[in-house]
């Protein structure tokens, strides 16, 4: 049953039925074999690229396609309700773009944003390390000046697309002044000095390559250095708040996903002589899975219109993340529990959906950290 979208125009209305073609022809039909077989859909990526679904929330004179951020997450959402791990990489790779195109100089973003933004390129965001994945200002990874380049020398944990990626978008301490010593760099994938370890061996999300970026020595020129030396950090947390309305809007596709298919099950199982869903225990389980998924869109939405409206929404961004993917996990629990056995074997998507929703109360900030950016913003006032 699809999501109601109330868009905001007919190009709005279009492009999300242009979304549930692909999910329907391109995706569907293709992730439960590629998450057995852990295979990363690098051609999937570069559909949606020709279709300009990678660059929605971007300007269109960079290649973009001008959509405002509510737009761009509905369309992530039906994107993750058929693919979870096309869905995340989706929202990594514009989370990639942002440097670039909100701390470059104008010549920056002329000369490499449209390549970024076209479709055949797909980025990554290196900023956790093993040792500090939620304090990024503890990071170890180092990038010294040396004559028009910098080298960097580190490792950086937990990449998604890491070995898959055509750009990396890196911060590296440049100075020890704290997290005031952070910066940004646009790193390509070819760069002398730059590999992947073998990718991690994950619960979900098995097409999804993840691995440690290892930096050797990597020769970085100058003029791929974002915004000014010490910036990164505020480039760094001022993308992870709209990485977060991404990962709420992908969790709630994976819920919604969910609660279809535990519904179909319903009304089609029987018990008793009647189909399952007619048993209210069973019934009322149902409802309150739909009233998490809603609330859930409702949040990312609402955080999704202050961002679009220029006002901060910092606070409602860690809303919808900790709301969303914290509702995600219930609801594909619950949808399991729907199936009864059936649900715990692999003939059935829904413990799939189960085993991808986890990690998305982790990443992008775990909800713990969630919980602390808003008490501070209400202690704040």
């Amino acid at each position: 049953m699809p999501a109601v979208r109330l868009m905001p125009t007919q190009e709005s209305a279009d492009l999300i039925e242009l979304t549930r073609s692909i999910a329907d022809k391109e995706l569907r039909p293709h992730v439960a074999a590629a998450e057995r077989s852990h295979a990363f859909p690098r051609e999937t990526f570069a559909t949606l690229g020709r279709a300009g679904l990678l660059s929605l929330p971007y300007p269109e004179e960079y290649g973009g396609g001008g959509q405002p951020y509510e737009v761009y997450l509905q369309v992530l959402e039906e994107i993750a309700s058929a693919w979870a791990a096309v869905g995340v990489g989706t929202s990594v790779h514009a989370l990639s773009c942002f440097g670039l195109f909100h701390a470059g100089t104008a010549e920056q973003k002329e000369r490499w944003l449209p390549d970024m933004l076209g479709g055949e390129l797909l980025g990554a965001y290196c900023l956790s390390e093993a040792h500090a994945g939620s304090d990024p200002a503890a990071m170890r990874t180092r990038a010294v000046r040396d004559g028009g380049e910098y080298v960097i020398t580190g490792a950086k944990a937990w990449t998604t697309h890491g070995g898959a990626a055509d750009f990396y978008k890196v911060m590296a301490r440049t100075s020890d002044d704290g997290g005031r010593g952070i910066s940004c760099f646009l790193v390509p994938a070819d760069s002398p000095g730059l590999t992947a370890d073998a990718p991690e061996d994950k619960m979900g999300l098995m097409s999804s390559v993840t691995a440690t970026m290892v930096f050797d020595s990597v020769r970085v020129p100058a003029e791929r250095r974002l915004g000014a030396e010490g910036q990164g950090l505020p480039i760094a947390l001022a993308g992870l708040d709209s990485g977060r309305l991404g990962i709420a809007a992908v969790a709630t596709g994976v819920a919604q996903a969910a609660l279809d298919a535990a519904v179909a099950y319903a009304r089609e199982r029987e018990s008793f002589g009647r189909p399952v869903i007619e048993h209210q225990g069973l019934a009322f389980l149902l409802a309150d899975m739909a009233a998490a998924v809603e609330s859930a869109r409702a949040t990312y939405l609402f955080a999704a219109r202050l961002r679009d409206a220029g006002r901060p929404f910092s606070r409602q961004a860690s809303v919808a993340k900790l709301t969303a993917t914290d509702n995600a996990m219930r609801v594909t629990t619950d949808a399991v529990q729907v199936l009864g056995g059936a649900g715990y074997t692999k003939d059935f998507p829904v413990e799939r959906y189960m085993r991808e929703t986890k990690v998305m109360q982790i990443f992008e900030g775990t909800n713990q950290i969630q919980r602390l950016v808003i008490s501070r913003d209400l202690a704040r006032g």
